[in-house]
């Protein structure tokens, strides 16, 4: 779990960041999951924009991703969620 202090910071370097991956019409595909995955490994910190879900669709679509990859939901806001997951210590 992230302190409040944690993801205040994370919120702060996240602002310049835009969506790195994005659900289309299909859904949560495990296609956009294995995409969340690399971008996860990649940069730690990203945004995932669900355009095309509506309001309930969307969230039970971050809490799956959550659930899915081990990432943590740092924020969301309209159509965004900004997630966030450690790089594993080599």
């Amino acid at each position: 779990m992230l302190t409040p202090l944690e993801r205040k910071a994370l919120k702060a370097k996240a602002h310049k960041l835009e969506p790195v991956v994005q659900i289309g019409a299909k859904g949560l595909t495990d296609e956009v999951i294995a995409e969340i995955e690399r971008a996860l490994k990649a940069h730690e910190l990203i945004k995932v924009r669900a355009g095309s879900l509506e309001r309930h669709q969307r969230e039970d679509a971050f809490g799956s991703i959550c659930e899915r990859t081990g990432a943590e939901s740092v924020q969301q806001v309209g159509k965004v969620c900004l997630l966030f997951r450690k790089k594993p210590d080599d």
